[in-house]
């Protein structure tokens, strides 16, 4: 009993003892643990609209195959690139253009920067990293940049406005002018287009003959990209970026719908030059939109491919934001990826020059043939999402079927020329005649006997 007594007093002093220890160790780590607490106190809340984020970094592994073609050479607009050394010339351009904004709607300037701090942390919300600036600063990049932009455009639009577009000549050079439009097409380099609506409609609306800016700049857009968006498009685009990507797309009618099936991968194709051998014909298109290929009849109708040196900025910049923004619905994406699998080799370059698919504006079908390869690397792309499945296993099939590459090959080699069908005839005509020759005198000889 007494042992029992005193087991029973025993266990009190090591429970206190082992609360001792814990409060020693808690003493001893109170510094870490502080700075563990601080460090996800001083995390910024989520955001409670993340479905107005539009604006994005370009992810690392693709900004590292050409970090040039992501990077405004001339002008930066929005917060992103705001303040680089490089394009502190363009600021002061900027300002006169801020200037010549402010004269041109004689309005007053406290009216347009209440109205910015009222959308503030709705443009700071289009933005997928944090904005450094302060409110006062933030707004006036907003101010400054989307002035700009409205007068750059309607400088370039207005049919009225010669004294504008004088302006524009003299204070920008040609080539910085080209250079320019390409700029405002990067997905870094943006401010979200429902700002600058503010700003038109709030200054400009009533004076100018565009009755939003969004028409404004979808007038601007045709004209650079030559194509008109059909009339029953409704255009929804956040930014420049986007509306660089909704000229590359068919309207929402024709757009193609993306494969459920799993049975279906657009995984592997063989290449233009395979495809021909086996019998392909390839035919340029009367479509406008890159996206509308068909095979039909064993006739593959591409539209023609302009490819110039911006080619590769502006198709970067709306595959970079296909990836962030547009992860279930990536048809430009999905349209490069079939090129990469079509052309392989300078060979496949040179077949779809001579079929007017391509126009080569590089001089290069090496470069051509680099170009279309290297869009697609590091690009997530799932081949059982891909909006051209269908004609992925069409093509395929065509090709591993033996009757089109024998029907391909006996054209090719026996009936390709006049010269050739004429050789063919010929050789047939004498082969009958042998066999002619050959029947009678066997049949000679059996008389015989």
């Amino acid at each position: 009993m007494e042992n029992a007594n005193q087991n029973a007093e025993i266990h009190p002093r090591e429970e206190a003892n082992t609360l001792s220890t814990g409060n020693g160790n808690d003493d001893q780590h109170r510094e870490l643990v502080n700075s563990i607490k601080e460090m996800v106190e001083s995390l910024e809340p989520p955001s409670l609209n993340n479905s107005s984020c539009c604006i994005y970094k370009i992810p690392t592994g693709i900004r590292k195959l050409n970090m040039e073609a992501y990077t405004p050479e001339v002008i930066s607009i929005g917060p992103f690139h705001h303040g680089s050394k490089r394009l502190e010339t363009m600021e002061k351009l900027k300002l006169k253009y801020f200037k010549r904004f402010l004269q041109r709607i004689a309005f007053k300037v406290e009216i347009l920067v209440n109205e910015i701090k009222l959308h503030e942390e709705r443009v700071r919300g289009c933005y997928a990293e944090s904005i450094k600036l302060n409110s006062d600063d933030f707004v006036k990049l907003i101010l400054v940049d989307g002035s700009f932009i409205i007068e750059f455009f309607y400088g370039l639009c207005s049919r009225g406005s010669q004294t504008a577009i004088h302006e524009d000549h003299i204070l920008i050079d040609p080539i910085s002018w080209q250079t320019m439009i390409l700029d405002l097409q990067l997905l870094e380099n943006q401010l979200p287009l429902f700002v600058i609506e503010i700003l038109f409609g709030l200054a400009c609306a009533r004076r100018f003959e565009y009755r939003t800016f969004t028409s404004l700049a979808i007038d601007l857009f045709q004209r650079i990209h030559s194509r008109k968006l059909p009339q029953n498009l409704q255009v929804d685009a956040r930014h420049f970026a986007d509306l660089a990507r909704t000229f590359l797309l068919p309207s929402s009618r024709k757009l193609v719908p993306r494969h459920e099936s799993n049975l279906a991968r657009a995984d592997h194709l063989y290449t233009a030059s395979q495809l021909y051998q086996a019998g392909v014909k390839f035919k340029v298109s009367s479509s406008k939109c890159l996206l509308d290929l068909k095979f039909t009849n064993g006739t593959l109708e591409i539209p023609c491919i302009k490819l110039y040196n911006s080619t590769e900025t502006r198709y970067r910049n709306v595959i970079a934001f296909e990836q962030c923004h547009y992860p279930f619905e990536s048809h430009f994406t999905d349209y490069i990826v079939l090129l990469s699998f079509l052309i392989n080799t300078p060979k496949d370059v040179d077949l779809l020059i001579r079929k007017g698919i391509i126009i080569n504006g590089f001089g290069s079908n090496n470069a051509v043939a680099s170009l279309l390869n290297n869009l697609g690397t590091n690009v997530v792309y799932d081949g059982r999402n891909s909006a051209y499945c269908g004609l992925f296993e069409d093509l395929n099939a065509f090709y591993e079927n033996p009757k089109h590459t024998w029907k391909a090959t006996l054209k090719r080699d026996y009936f390709s020329t006049p010269w050739r069908i004429a050789s063919t005839a010929a050789a047939g005509i004498l082969l009958l005649l042998t066999l002619i020759q050959t029947i009678c005198s066997i049949i000679q000889v059996v008389k015989m006997y």
